[in-house]
């Protein structure tokens, strides 16, 4: 057994009209090779760039331990200049990520290295964040809490993306009170005696290379390994549809918190409760016994 994975579409010169209605409003990936093409950041950015611009800066960073017990599932695992950081990803492999440095509140001057992209989308311009990972680095496959349309532009190494639609959620170990798939379960070499259903999920796959742009659409799950040192820009557009508004709310405010709760008082109790919940409704939804 492998994954059912086909490959994501790749296309230029893509006007406005057609993102909209071969992509956009059917909510299906794309990769976009040329919508940063005249972005001074396709030149620019490196990870010398970054040293001179924003070396100084504290970065948080997150490494690929699951969460366990009661630590809080967000907390970073160190605190350290971008610049130390940067000289810890090209020295070799490292499982430590950066995620989330919003450019316009740690260093607004690059901000003028990009421009949003003429796609008839409503940006949210308050979140340009820039995402870095060491080589072998992974990324739970996870959908975003805030179910925002994300375009993700790669301008440095090179990213392996597997991306799957709502529809096959079921299918997908997700941990109750979560949004994101078992952490054990790792998507580069899945155990598909141990996990089967995965084996019934259809999904996407991609490689980034530089000045790819791939949109994922809202809802949609993402795993991510770094197949070298990356760094990449993501430009976010919120959900309109009033019942994606009132899922959000509810992943902010109710979901999470509950969950957090839950940690504290139970521990370790608590993820393997879950845990053990993911694999029973999954493969009660695949009809596995």
């Amino acid at each position: 057994m492998k994954l059912d994975l086909q490959n994501i579409p790749r296309r230029s010169n893509l006007s406005k009209e057609d993102f909209h209605r071969e992509y956009f409003e059917p909510r299906t990936p794309v990769i976009i090779e040329d919508l940063s093409r005249d972005w001074p950041a396709r030149k620019k950015w490196n990870f010398d760039y970054f040293k001179e611009k924003a070396g100084e800066i504290i970065v948080p960073l997150y490494d690929g331990k699951p969460a366990s017990g009661r630590s809080n599932s967000h907390g970073p695992a160190r605190k350290i200049p971008f610049k130390d950081y940067i000289d810890i990803l090209q020295v070799g492999p490292s499982d430590l990520r950066m995620f989330f440095f919003n450019l316009l509140k740690n260093c607004p001057d690059l901000i003028n290295d990009f421009k949003y992209p003429e796609l008839g989308i409503k940006f949210f311009k308050k979140l340009p964040v820039l995402f870095v990972g060491g080589e072998g680095s992974k990324v739970v496959m996870h959908y975003d809490m805030d179910l925002a349309n994300n375009f993700h532009f790669n301008f440095v190494g090179r990213k392996r993306v597997i991306l799957y639609p709502p529809d096959q959620t079921g299918l997908l170990y997700k941990v109750p009170y979560s949004i994101v798939s078992m952490e054990i379960i790792d998507m580069d070499d899945p155990d598909l005696q141990k996990y089967p259903a995965l084996a019934k999920a259809r999904g996407f796959e991609c490689t980034l290379e530089h000045g790819d742009a791939l949109y994922i659409p809202s809802h949609w799950w993402h795993w991510v390994k770094y197949e070298t040192p990356s760094l990449s820009l993501t430009l976010r557009s919120l959900p309109t549809k009033r019942s994606d508004l009132g899922e959000v709310i509810s992943n902010l405010l109710i979901m999470r918190n509950y969950d957090n709760l839950m940690r504290k008082l139970k521990g370790q109790k608590w993820i393997d409760y879950k845990n053990r919940k993911a694999m029973e409704r999954t493969h009660r939804y695949a009809g596995i016994k």
